[in-house]
């Protein structure tokens, strides 16, 4: 009997060919879209964002065309809850959330794979750039092939019990391939271009809109300096990031950036781009992948964001979970509320979310 697999279809070009991969493996694939859209308007503003109204046209298209069963499943209220409330509060308390990576632990394994399961589904997929499979008893996770496009990052939270359960074929091949496989069989994404803006966010500006969502909690404050002198005002710390010179609205005849946002004193602090540079980190809500949690000081490489190259660390562990990152060389703007995420060459130990930062 073919294993049955529920895939989690975007609209774009890597579920599509993941689709096309696993069926051509043997499987009984089975298209699902989530409706996470809270309202009729289903991010229609931006052409073919992630799980929009036309993501949903796309990947019925592709179920179409290869002759599999698509659906469309409404995740709105859990989405709501899990990964746009948890956005706003985020920035409301000064910090940088990562909506992705709570849509991938939340919704994308958790939910996805509870309705899977309910189908009698054995796995579900997705068209996630990464590479699971099972170690010494183990499941493991490696970067993919293609490390410009690899997506570890991003999934770092992933459970033994998720990843014993999930797919991600495209993890084996290069970016460019997969385009040429979708146009050699004629899906009709081949071209499409990635979605790499919020999703649920229309013109990617998330102080406007979570203020929309939330006016009282605007309250305008000073912009300071390292030594607390009020060099502005600003809009609303919500509306503010680390490492951000941009959008400032500020002129004071040099370059600064945030360097600190205080939501107790209502405070942006700006400094020059030097100040940003810092050397420790701390973490916790700790998920340890290819590896067991770290009992002792242990030499590894570390991301601290999406885009950045894994640089030499040591972690050491502290009391309730929760560890030390010292970086052999200062990184630019590390986060808090940002993930924390532990290579060891290719292979995923880990990762955290990062609550404290120091020199």
């Amino acid at each position: 009997m073919k294993k049955r697999v529920v895939l989690g279809m975007s609209g774009g070009v890597d579920s599509a060919v993941a689709a096309y991969l696993l069926r051509e493996k043997g499987y009984e694939v089975i298209g699902v879209t989530m409706q996470v859209w809270q309202d009729d308007n289903g991010f229609t503003e931006r052409e073919g964002g992630c799980c929009s109204l036309t993501a949903v046209d796309d990947a019925r298209m592709t179920a179409d065309t290869l002759g599999i069963p698509f659906y469309v499943m409404n995740f709105k209220e859990v989405f709501r809850e899990k990964v746009i409330d948890y956005f706003m509060e985020e920035y409301i308390e000064g910090r940088t959330p990562n909506p992705c990576i709570a849509c991938n632990k939340y919704i994308k394994f958790d939910e996805l794979l509870h309705r899977a399961e309910a189908l009698g589904a054995d796995f579900v997929a997705t068209g996630h750039y990464a590479k699971i499979y099972e170690k010494d008893g183990r499941m493991v996770m490696e970067k993919a092939i293609d490390d410009t496009k690899d997506q570890t990052y991003a999934l770092y939270n992933l459970t033994q019990e998720q990843l014993r359960k999930t797919l991600m074929p495209c993890g084996d091949y290069r970016k460019t391939r997969i385009r040429e496989i979708a146009r050699e069989m004629d899906l009709g994404v081949g071209n499409k271009k990635d979605s790499q803006e919020i999703c649920f966010i229309d013109d990617n500006d998330h102080g406007r809109y979570i203020y929309e969502k939330k006016p009282e909690l605007r309250i305008p404050g000073n912009f300071v300096d390292l030594s607390g002198n009020v060099l502005g005002r600003h809009k609303g710390i919500a509306y503010y990031t680390i490492g951000q010179r941009k959008g400032l609205g500020l002129s004071i005849g040099r370059p600064v950036f945030v360097s600190k946002i205080d939501k107790d004193k209502n405070e942006v602090v700006l400094t020059d781009e030097s100040a940003l540079f810092k050397t420790t980190l701390y973490a916790d809500k700790l998920n340890w992948v290819s590896s067991e949690a770290v009992t002792k000081p242990h030499r590894t490489t570390a991301k601290i964001r999406y885009s950045a190259i894994p640089a030499p660390c040591t972690i050491y562990p502290m009391d309730e979970g929760s560890v030390k990152v010292v970086f052999d060389e200062k990184q630019r703007a590390i986060t808090a509320g940002q993930s924390v995420v532990f290579y060891d060459a290719n292979l995923v130990l880990g990762g955290g979310t990062i609550y404290k930062i120091e020199d």
